[in-house]
């Protein structure tokens, strides 16, 4: 572990990740709506947005993944120094960090019926978030919203398994969007 890795944290911890958890709340609340979140500065290619949610909402319970060019010793040092969270493989991982292409969707957990909670968060990283493309309707949404989504087919097979399925998070530098598994999407 180099000296990097000890840097980035939240300063002022409890403001911090309080304003963060509300901000993650609201945006799984609220599906399609952006959220700025800021408040860690993790090392690239991990944006703000990322590394604040991992540092809020990770700890030595919550296995990581680190898909594609994020699995990188500086990304690895960083969550481990500042979240004490084990990084694990794709089927075991609580929460999963990438592109949406260097995800594996199809072996992530999606929870029991008697634990339907036993699911992955998937944290997908995309150059922009814009409430445009796939509408969304569901809980938290007064009519319909919409989100540029990296397709729409994936999505709709997700929200055919509720209660069991994955609950999506897309980040872009300090901003946040979420869609959650009761989200139908068309």
């Amino acid at each position: 572990m180099d000296h990097a890795s000890l840097a980035g944290g939240f300063t002022n911890p409890p403001h911090r990740s309080a304003n963060a958890f509300r901000a993650v709340m609201q945006a799984m609340a609220r599906p399609g709506t952006i959220h700025d979140l800021d408040g860690a500065v993790p090392p690239a290619p991990l944006s703000v947005a990322a590394g604040t949610v991992i540092m809020t909402l990770c700890d030595p319970e919550t296995g990581v993944h680190l898909a594609g060019q994020y699995d990188l010793p500086e990304v690895r040092d960083w969550i481990t120094f500042h979240t004490g969270a084990p990084l694990v493989n794709a089927k075991a991982a609580s929460f999963v960090v990438g592109t949406w292409n260097a995800i594996p969707i199809d072996i992530l957990a999606l929870g029991t019926p008697e634990y339907p909670d036993r699911s992955a968060t998937v944290i997908v990283e995309t150059p922009e978030i814009t409430t445009s493309g796939a509408t969304l309707r569901g809980p938290g949404i007064k009519g319909t919203a919409a989100l540029n989504l990296p397709e729409i087919k994936a999505f709709q097979r997700n929200a055919l398994l509720f209660p069991l399925g994955l609950d999506f998070m897309f980040t872009s530098g300090a901003q946040i969007a979420a869609l959650p598994r009761s989200t139908k999407v068309s």
